[in-house]
Order: C-alpha cells, then sequence, then structure tokens
C-alpha cells in the first residue's frame, strides 16, 4: 500500500498570528523581530513586507531601511505557543502520527486514517480549512507518498498552496527544480553538485550514480535516492525530550577563538531557555565541534548535580572545547547539548548548599526575569554585548542556527 504523508507548513506564521490579533496589521508588512533600532534581527515577516525585500534574519536596521513603513513587533513566543497547540490538536483528531518539526510545521501519516475519514486528500483538505475557519490563519500543505516529497510539495505553492505528489507526476515536478531543493543540500554541497555540472534535480537524476558516490560518499547516494523521490523514513511522533540542543554551521570555516567563544555563549543561551521553558534540568552537558576537514570531535562530562543555569553550561562548554583544542584547525561547525534530565525535584540538594544555594536562588530569580521580558519583549531585550555582536555577526554572513532535540 502506498503511504499518504501530509506536510502541513503554516504561511509566515508568526506574522500571520499578529495579523490575526491585531486587525489593523491586516494587509500590511509585519515584521516580527522587537525594536527596529535595536541590533536585533527578523524573525519572520508577512508576505506584504516580503515584497519590499524583508526575510528572516536580516538585522532589524536593515528591515527598518528596506520598509520603513513597516509595523516592527516583539516576539511573543508564548502566544505563538498557545497557538500550536491548537493546530496540533486539530492534526491530532486525524491521526495520532503526527511528527511536529516545530512551532508552524508538522508530518501526518494518513494512511490508517482513509478507512476512518475516507480519501488523504479530503482529509488534507478539511484540516487546513478548519485551521483557516476555526484559527483564522493559512496554511500550505504538500500530499505524498514520503516525507521528502510532502515537504517539497508543501513549498510549491506558498501562501496557501495545495500540493499532490504521485508517481504520476513526481518526473515532471522534479526535473526543474534547483538541486537545493534537495533534503540535507546546504549551500557547500550545492557548490559541490554545480562543479559537477549538475544544477537541477532532473540532471542528477540523469548522472551515474557511481560518480556521485566517488565525488560525496554516502551523501551522494542518498542524493540519488531523493532524486528519484525516495525516501524510506517514518512519521514518528515526538517522544518525551531525552535533550536540548543548538548548533549552528558557518557560511564559512573560521579559527577566531574569540567569535567561537562568544557563539559558544549564544548557543548555551538558547539551551538554557530552553530547558527553563520546559522545566528540565541536565547533568550532561556535551560539546561538538565538526573541523574544515569534516572530522567531529565531541566531548563530555557530567555534573554532580542537574542544571539550567546559562553560566554553568557555558562554564563546562568552554572548558570542554579547549580540550578538544577547539578542533585541529578551521571550524565548521559547533553546537551545545544538555541531557541526563533529573526526574525529581533538585530542591533537596540545595538545602544542603548554604550560601551556595542562596546564589543559586538569586540566579532562578534572575533568569526568570529575563525570560518574562524576552516572553514579551522579544529576544533582544535582555542580551549580553558579547552576544549581540556575534548574532549580528552570525545574520550578516548567512550561517545556519540548528535546534535540535
Amino acid at each position: 500500500m502506498e503511504r499518504k504523508i501530509l506536510h502541513v507548513d503554516m504561511d509566515a506564521f508568526f506574522a500571520a498570528i499578529e495579523q490575526h490579533d491585531n486587525p489593523d496589521y491586516r494587509g500590511k508588512p509585519v515584521i516580527v523581530g522587537g525594536d527596529p533600532h535595536s541590533r536585533g534581527v527578523v524573525s519572520t515577516c508577512s508576505y506584504e513586507a516580503r515584497k519590499f525585500g524583508v526575510h528572516s534574519a536580516m538585522p532589524l536596521r536593515e528591515a527598518l531601511r528596506r520598509c520603513p513603513q513597516g509595523i516592527f513587533t516583539p516576539v511573543r513566543g508564548w502566544r505563538y505557543a498557545e497557538v500550536s497547540r491548537a493546530i496540533m490538536k486539530i492534526m491530532n483528531q486525524y491521526t495520532p502520527l503526527v511528527e511536529p518539526l516545530s512551532l508552524d510545521e508538522a508530518f501526518l501519516d494518513l494512511t490508517g486514517s482513509e478507512a476512518l475519514f475516507g480519501p488523504a486528500e479530503g482529509i488534507a483538505r478539511v484540516i487546513v480549512n478548519r485551521i483557516a475557519t476555526e484559527l483564522g490563519l493559512s496554511a500550505s500543505a504538500g500530499l505524498a507518498p514520503n516525507k521528502f516529497l510532502a515537504k517539497l510539495a508543501s513549498d510549491l505553492e506558498k501562501p496557501h498552496g495545495f500540493v499532490i505528489i504521485t508517481g504520476d507526476n513526481l518526473a515532471e515536478i522534479l526535473k526543474d527544480l534547483p538541486v537545493g531543493k534537495l533534503w540535507g543540500v546546504g549551500p557547500k554541497t550545492e557548490a559541490q553538485l554545480i562543479g559537477l555540472g549538475i544544477r537541477t534535480i532532473g540532471m542528477l537524476r540523469r548522472i551515474d550514480p557511481n560518480l556521485l558516490v566517488e565525488k560525496l560518499g554516502d551523501t551522494g547516494r542518498q542524493l540519488y535516492r531523493l532524486a528519484y523521490g525516495l525516501d524510506d523514513r517514518l512519521v514518528e511522533p515526538n517522544e518525551e525530550n531525552k535533550s536540548a540542543g543548538h548548533e549552528i554551521t558557518f557560511q564559512n570555516d573560521t579559527d577566531d577563538r574569540e567569535f567561537l567563544a562568544g557563539v559558544l555563549l549564544w548557543l548555551t543561551e538558547q539551551v538554557a531557555r530552553r530547558l527553563r521553558r520546559h522545566n528540565l534540568k541536565g547533568r550532561v552537558i556535551t560539546v561538538k565541534i565538526r573541523d574544515h576537514k569534516f572530522k567531529t570531535l565531541t566531548k563530555r562530562v557530567t555534573l554532580n548535580e542537574a542544571t539550567d543555569f546559562e553560566e554553568d553550561i557555558y562554564r563546562e562548554a568552554f572548558r570542554l572545547a579547549g580540550e578538544i583544542q577547539w578542533g585541529s584547525g578551521k571550524v565548521r561547525l559547533i553546537g551545545v547539548n544538555v541531557s541526563g534530565f533529573d526526574t525529581g525535584d533538585s530542591l533537596q540538594l540545595e538545602l544542603f548548599r548554604d550560601t551556595e544555594g542562596n546564589k543559586d536562588k538569586s540566579l532562578e530569580k534572575l533568569h526568570q526575569t529575563m525570560d518574562l521580558l524576552r516572553d514579551r519583549f522579544g529576544e533582544e531585550i535582555v542580551t549580553k554585548g558579547t552576544v549581540l555582536q556575534v548574532k549580528k555577526k552570525v545574520s550578516r554572513k548567512g550561517n545556519r542556527d540548528k535546534c535540535e532535540n
């Protein structure tokens, strides 16, 4: 039986919520990110703002220059999470196999749902229509035999698009798409493929697969499969988080240790904030560094007590990075991960720590206040100067940030 996989991707999600909640914003360029005079970056923007060249990760000051009439709003994380839960609730009414990728997109396996609700196409349209009528938001959807094709399809006719890929139209849809549309192809791999004379997926389908494996290793083998629409990955509902991590891949490899230390601080702040948001504390801290030769080094440490403080995480992460000498040369990727979550309340341990415990309580209150301010006014409202400089440099160079569970 051919699988029926649906990918739903909300259109300009954060900005759309702002327009929904503030009717005066509808039809106008809305830019989510905070004060345009700050050194923050655009989180997302409405399609009206995109007509002026505004896009995600652009410095807010540049967005203001391009779109001075834009409406700049803070990031309201709590509100976006609230709406996301309502969307997932609708999806779960049609299948238990829902795999959220982020707040605004998810995979659904509708194969087994057809016996209860009819053809998968009809189910997909009902879900999209319910999101529109019940929540007032637009979504794009792709229906296909696997996850890769479903996600690809949902992006083809945004906004409010609905594309179905089947064995009959697969080759026609893929043939002229750039190879950068293939899952896992970043700027470097795309440049390698173009260097081999491969610019489109159709061209890749005609290449000798042995040549791809010779030039790209296992990546070449996987890309050849994707070019023919082959993807065996299952839709897997998210289990309870076992770790929290962030990593970043640099557009250009770097050996600037001061810059790398600043990036490490930025990453640990994001990880710590995620831990606190989910009421988690971890004992195991892991640092990952991939150098310019694609050699990956990892180092981890287990703490005596679980923590959700970036001060603790950064101290250990910085030490671990030093122990593996920040890689053997220029760094391509750096990441931080926290795992080994405490299931119980660590308060009992803190009762015996006297002055140290009082210090932790003060830090806890400080972080709670900072998190509250960021939720309400945006990430840039309370940020260390070093992190602001790093974020500006990172966004300017087009590096890719990845959040992982």
